[in-house]
Parts: C-alpha cells; structure tokens; sequence
C-alpha cells in the first residue's frame, strides 16, 4: 500500500494482488487491494474486488464503508458535498427509492451539476422507467461530455430498447474515458450478442475478466455466449466458476441448468433450476425455464404445476400460458391446451410462440385452415422463425400441397442449418410426392447424410464388444412409439416371440406419454430406458456402456426419431427397420431389413443401407382384440359396389384421384369411402369433395368422414383402394384380415411396395398392378364378380391365419438369424480388418 501511496502504482498494485493471491482468505488483503485500486484512481475495479470479497462472506464493517466510499468515487468524484454522500449512503445500502428522491431534490436545486442527473438516470434504468432516463441522462451528458459512467447508463437504457447499435456506439464511447472499466466491457458484450456478433462479444467479456477474473455477471455471460456458439462443455465451466465465487448467482445456477440440459443431464440440470428457484422462488423466468425441461423430459403434470406458480406471480404471463397449453396438449386435454392459448393471445395478440403451437393444435384437430391462419400470423411477426415454418410445412403436407411444403422446410433449414428435423419432415414429404423419381428422392436422402452424417465419422471410435459369433446377443430397440399407435401390430408379434436364451432385448423408448400399450411392451424386454431429454450424444454413450451388440432404428425419419444417434455409431451393428419404410439416408446405419418385393434386386442404388432380405414378408402382424366378426359382403345386400380407403389425406394425390374416379365411373353406381383423422371437418371434406368433382364425380358417390376404430366400416366395404406412388401401411393389411382384398400398384422402392408386400403375404399377388391402367383393370374386374368377392369375403381372414403374415414365431426366427448373420459378418471383420463388412455383390 505504501508503494501506491507513493505514486508507484503498479508497483504497489502488483504486491498487493500478490499477497490476496497467496492468502484469498484474508479479509485485510482484500480491502488493501480494493484500497489501492481506489487510490490508483481505479474505482470501478475496487467496486469489483469489494464486491468479490463480500460474496465470499468477508462482509466486514471497514469493508462496508470502503464500499460507500468507493461508490462515492464512482458517481461523483469527489464525494465531498453533505447532499452527494447522504445520496451515496442510500445507495450504499440499496435503498434506491429514497436514493432518487434525493437526486431529484439535487437537480432541482443544482440543474448544472451532471452528478444528480447522472445518479437520477441511472435509477431510472435500474427501475425500467426508460423514455424518461435516456431524457435525464442526456441532461447529463450535456453537461458532462467525457463521463464514462453517464454514457454506460445511457447505453444500457438504449440496450433495453433494443437499439442494439447505438447502445454499442455509446459503450465504445465509454471505454475511450474509462478502459480499464470491466463492467463497460461486459456490458458492451451482451449488446454485441443481441446484434448476432458472437466473436466480438466474446472478445469483450473476456476484456472484462482479464481486468477482473472475480468479475461474477462476467463469467455468467461468457458461459451464457458459449453456449450460444454449441461450446456446451466450455459454458458449463463458466457458470460453475462463477457459482464458485458467489453460491447464489440465481441466473448462473439457470444457465448452468440449460447446458445441462443440451448435454442430455437432465437430473442435474432439474437440480440446477430447482437451486436457482431456492434462491428466487417467485422467478417467472425460473418457473418457466424449469417447466419447459419438465415437459422435454414427459414429466407433464410436474411442468403444469411451475406454469401455475409463475402464472400466480405474473397472471400476465404469456410464455407461461402457452407453454402450460403444451402441457395439456401432451397430457391429451386439448379443449385446456386451447384456452391457455387463447389467454395468452388475449394478453399479447402478435406473440409468435403462442400462435405456433396453437397451430399445432389445430393441425392435430384436423382443422387445417385454422392452423394455417394461425402460423402463418406468428410468420408475419417473425418470418425467420424456422419452427414456425416447419409447421406450417406440416399443414401444407397434409393438404397435398407438397412442392409449397417443400418450399417452406428448405426456408426452415436455410434459416437453421442444425434443424435436423425439419429436414426430416422434407425427407418424409419427398417421398409421398407423386412427380419425383425415386433417384430424385434418394439424392435428398445423401444431403441429409452429408450434413448430418458425416460431421460425426471422425468420432466414431472403436467397439469393444466381445466378438464371439455364437453368443447372447444384445439387442437395442430406438422408438417413440412404443404406445397405443399401429406399430404396435408389428412390435408385439416380434418383441413377444424372440428366443431370450439367443437374445437379450433394451428398449431405447423416447415416448411423451406412456400408456398400458408401453406398459404391454415392456413385459417383453429385459431393459427398459427412458430417452427423454437425453442428448444424442449422451444417449450414444449410454449405448456404448450397455454393451449393445446390435441397434436397431424402429422410427426412421418419422417423429420422435433418434437418428442423431445412429450417425454416432455406438454400436458395432446398426439396422433400419419397419416405422419409416424407406432408407434413413445414414450411411452409419449398416443394414436396412426388408425383403424383395420391397427392395427388389436393381434397387441397391436407392438406399444408404445394405438391403438385407428376409424372405417376404418382412412383418408379422397381430391384429387388434376388438375388430370382430368379418361379416358377409355388403353388395349382395345393397346393390353396388362399395370401395374405400381408409389412408392419410398426404396419400391421396392428383394421380390417385384421377385413377380412383376412372374406376367410379367404371363400376356403375359404386360408391366410395374416405375415411381418416384427416377428414374430420367440413371443410376438409368439402375440400376432397372438390377434387373428385373435377373428374365427374358428385358427392353423392362419395363418403368422406372419420370413424374409430373401423372395424364397422371396413365391413361395410367390398373393395379397398390402395394409394400410390406411397402405399398405405397399416390400414392395408386391417382390410385384409376383415375379408376385404385390395388393389395395390407397385411402385418406388420401397414405400410404394409396401401393399406388394402384404399381398405377396396373403397369398395374393394377382391383386399387385404393374401400371395405372391395370390398376383400374383389376378393381373394375373384382367388382364385376360378386360371387369371388363373397369367396374372397369368407376365407381371406382363415388365409392370412395360416400363412406368414400372422407366423409370428416363424419371422422372429428369420429376424434372430439375420441378426445372428449380421453379427458373425463383424466378429469376422473384427478378426479379419481387411474382410468386407458388406459386399455389394452380396447384399440379401
């Protein structure tokens, strides 16, 4: 201290920063420090180490008063007038109300002195009152131009405007008076973050620190910057060093629990929030942020309830009533989900989070219009919100307005280059575009992998699972639909049926909301993990640690998918099978389980994967308990023909319809039945009714609704009308166990066979058409003989029984020998590095 007594300031500082370096504990090096910062004439860095010192609970009388003392240099200088210390003696102890009554009572009797404007200003933007601070402030400034702490004020209440540049502006001004202010550099930061400038944000918080290291708001920023920029493991490292200094920096405990969070540790980062929340109870923003985690982890009821705390703080709210509307959405209770909605639009009618998931809802109801006009309001706010396009890429998919669909994810995935699933969802929509060849479609499928695949094969690392050729073998399962959805009618057979001394089953279920299906499922596994919330990354080693010899992806690229999974490679084998019908694009993925008829030989080119061919068919089926007796043909009672489908609306193209009405007009009288979720309103009804029209058929030959379950309906059809150039799934073979057949034309590898599957299943390939015209040959000619479809009505159930498609211990032995032959190719190439894993002239 006596150094800098004596003017020989770095000399001085540098022993004293010495000496608290040597001891933190001592309280005397701290305020010796902090003093001769003060007396170096470098108070705001005195303010900081004070601030420091006291957070680490060296709160001492002296260094209380150094702390007056120093404010007291900070906003005036001198601090020598009666008035300005009974101002700085106010805020010395947080008693801000009174503090500004004093400024004003100073500048109403000293206009031309800047130090009441300036302390006035600044109380102003701590209380928000902004219009009338950038006022006072300017007031200041005019009176004192070179004031670094007048500009700083004045720049955080344009900052709170979101004039983010001239804030900026105003904040370099500053540094030009006072450099060495750490503060000035931290909040200059945040201003560049707001304007997108990553880079110089970081460069100047880092200022900051290097002028403080103990600077705690600092850390807290660098951590919240990082993270921002995908540097997850370097963020977290910044809020645990700034919870090491001061153990209740609410907002580092919440940025801590959102890196958490992306990293897939959700209990710790629950733990985090729920720290921030000890601390700050009644925090909105806390409330909310753990809820939105709650809701990512399934734990619904839980995220509701902090909803309801924040909305007991804040009834105006809107980021709380809309995420709680998400969580009834999830819970099933869609009339609430609704009317949280709708009270957070009454509160703030333009706000786009609100009007996005409202769409979403709509669409869910099949109100398409409604959710169209809803997102497309969010997009006029924000037409860079890439969430927001998705979804309404998701309405137009499900109109048959594909290339607008198209259009609108491409925008999405410009705008967000990591939103795998919006591309996804473009990948989905490829394939049902009835105008795109098939080369077309998989070229889409090899960008998905350039971008999403491939960053990650430089990490992929070796495996270390024994390479025994003959033994158990561990097999994981990745699916969002392990619950009541209609790949359970394929699961069950198999999960049921499979040899538990050959295998040992994990389910990787990443489902929102179990039900007793999940429940069902899970009897016939030897693990059961939950996903939610988990990373890829952190789900990828989970993978690695359970040992699996064999991941098998149920979901492809449909909802709820984990292919960020795959493309990490945790296991020595990967397979693609069933929930998505088609490649995943992955080339990490090693094989893809089907058959030939679904891949015939030729088709090798359209697929990332090895085709790996059971012997068709590549399911089995368990129909559902409550479908009932199969009934006798309704014709013979009625007098014509009834044809229907009970497929997707994105399935019924231009193409289809024309053909469909070619067979209408064919069959004199006959009728047809369109039957989904899709068609539940008029107005999508009306809108089909349309199309029809312009191809001569009035809606009284047309039925168009929703019924569930079906089972009353498909027996009051005689013929089902498969769609093209992708085939309907489920419904096909649920027509088929209720004694109707169905005319399928045989299309795109692999989602356009899939009806050529199921026939070739049946028995009854002789209802597959080649082209359109024989398409409409064989419904026209199955509809000309009654006394075959009554035939056909009265044993179809009793064949698909005794034949493969209902063998269900038949195909769990194929699936278990392809699993073991995929298992002895990589024992061989794990003795042989030179053997090929797959050789393409000898895929199955």
């Amino acid at each position: 201290m006596l150094e800098v007594e004596r003017g020989r300031m770095e000399e001085g500082l540098g022993h004293l920063r010495r000496a608290l370096e040597s001891a933190p504990e001592t309280g005397d090096y701290w305020q010796s420090f902090a003093e001769g910062l003060l007396l170096a004439g470098r108070a705001q860095d005195a303010a900081s180490v004070i601030e420091q010192a006291m957070a680490a609970g060296l709160r001492t009388q002296a260094a209380i008063e150094l702390q007056m003392r120093i404010q007291a240099q900070i906003l005036a200088g001198s601090g020598q007038s009666h008035e300005r210390d009974r101002i700085l003696e106010r805020l010395a102890m947080g008693r801000f109300s009174e503090a500004e009554d004093l400024a004003r009572q100073f500048s109403a009797r000293e206009p031309g002195d800047a130090f009441g404007w300036k302390v006035l200003g600044t109380l102003l933007v701590r209380s928000e009152r902004i219009d009338e601070a950038i006022s006072v402030l300017q007031r200041a400034r005019t009176l004192d131009p070179q004031d670094g702490e007048t500009l700083n004020s004045l720049a955080r209440a344009h900052q709170s405007l979101g004039a983010m540049a001239e804030a900026v502006d105003l904040y370099r001004a500053a540094l030009t008076r006072q450099p060495e202010s750490a503060e000035i550099w931290n909040n200059l930061g945040m201003a560049l973050k707001e304007l997108g400038r990553l880079d110089g944000a970081l460069v100047s918080v880092d200022q900051a620190l290097k002028l403080h290291p103990g600077y705690v708001k600092a850390h807290n920023n660098r951590g919240a910057l990082l993270a921002e920029s995908g540097r997850l493991d370097e963020a977290l490292e910044c809020f645990e060093r700034a919870l090491a200094i001061d153990s209740e920096h609410t907002g580092s405990y919440k940025g801590r629990g959102a890196v958490l969070l992306r990293l897939g540790r959700m209990d710790e980062a629950i733990l985090s929030y729920l720290q921030a929340l000890t601390l700050q109870p009644n925090d909105v923003d806390g409330l909310t942020t753990l809820g939105v985690a709650l809701n990512d982890m399934g734990r619904f009821e839980e995220a509701s309830d902090c909803f309801e705390r924040a909305l007991a703080v804040d009834p105006q709210s809107v980021a709380a009533y809309s995420n709680r509307g998400m969580s009834m959405f999830r819970l099933g209770h869609l009339d609430l989900a609704m009317a949280y909605y709708d009270q957070a639009l009454a509160i703030q009618p333009s706000a786009i989070e609100p009007l996005n998931n409202r769409a979403i809802l709509l669409h869910h109801l099949g109100r398409m219009d409604e959710a169209l006009a809803s997102v497309d309001k969010s997009l006029a706010e924000k037409p860079d919100f890439a969430m927001a396009l998705n979804n309404r890429a998701n309405v137009l998919k499900d109109l048959a307005r594909f290339d607008e669909a198209i259009a609108d994810y491409r925008r999405a995935i410009a705008i967000k280059p990591d939103f795998s699933i919006a591309y996804s969802n473009l990948l989905f929509v490829l394939n049902y575009h009835p105008a795109k060849s098939a080369e077309d479609i998989f070229s889409a499928y090899q960008d998905y992998d350039r971008r999403y695949g491939e960053p990650h094969r430089g990490s992929w690392r070796s495996h270390r699972n024994d390479p025994d050729p003959q033994r158990r073998l561990r097999i994981g399962y990745v699916s969002a639909d392990f619950r009541g959805h209609s790949a359970y009618y394929f699961l069950k057979p198999l999960f049921a049926q499979h040899d538990k001394s050959l295998v040992e089953l994990t389910a990787y279920s990443q489902v929102m909301r179990e039900d007793h299906i999940t429940a069902e499922l899970r009897e016939h596994v030897d693990h059961w993990v939950s996903t939610l919330g988990m990373s890829d990354e952190a789900l990828a080693e989970r993978i690695r640690a359970d040992r699996i010899d064999i991941l098998v992806d149920l979901a492809g690229h449909t909802g709820g998918n984990r292919l960020g999974v795959f493309a990490r490679r945790p296991a020595p084998v990967s397979v693609s099978w069933m929930g998505y019908g088609y490649t995943t694009g992955l080339k990490s993925i090693d094989y893809f389980l089907t058959d030939s008829v679904m891949a015939p030989a030729g088709s090798e080119h359209l697929f990332a994967e090895a085709p790996w061919r059971l012997d068709a068919p590549s399911i089995a089926y368990r129909p559902s308990d409550d479908m009932g007796m199969v009934g006798s043909l309704p014709a013979l009672d009625r007098g014509f023909i009834t044809f229907g489908t009970l497929s997707r609306s994105v399935r019924i193209n231009d193409r289809v319809i024309r053909v469909w009405s070619i067979i209408l007009n064919q069959v004199g009288g006959s009728r047809l039945v369109i039957d989904s979720k899709d068609f539940v309103t008029p107005s999508a009804q009306a809108a089909m009714a349309a199309r029809f029209a312009a191809h001569g058929i009035g809606p009284d030959r047309l039925d168009i609704g929703y019924h569930s379950p079906p089972w009353d309906l498909l027996r009051s059809m005689d013929i089902a009308l498969d769609c093209f150039p992708h085939n309907s799934g489920t419904t096909l073979i649920e027509s088929l166990y209720m004694g109707v057949p169905f005319v399928t034309l045989a299309d795109r590898p692999s989602v356009g066979r899939i009806g050529s599957m199921m026939l070739v299943g049946a028995g009854h390939g002789e209802w597959i058409a080649e082209n359109e015209n024989d398409y409409v040959g064989k419904a026209v000619a199955l509809a000309n003989d009654l006394e075959r479809l009554a035939e056909i009505r009265a044993t179809l159930r009793e064949e698909l029984d005794s034949g493969p498609l209902r063998d269900e211990v038949g195909f769990a032995r194929r699936v278990e020998q392809a699993y073991r032959q995929m298992w002895g190719r990589w024992c061989t190439s794990e003795s042989d590095p030179d053997a090929d894993a797959v050789d393409e002239t000898d895929r199955h």
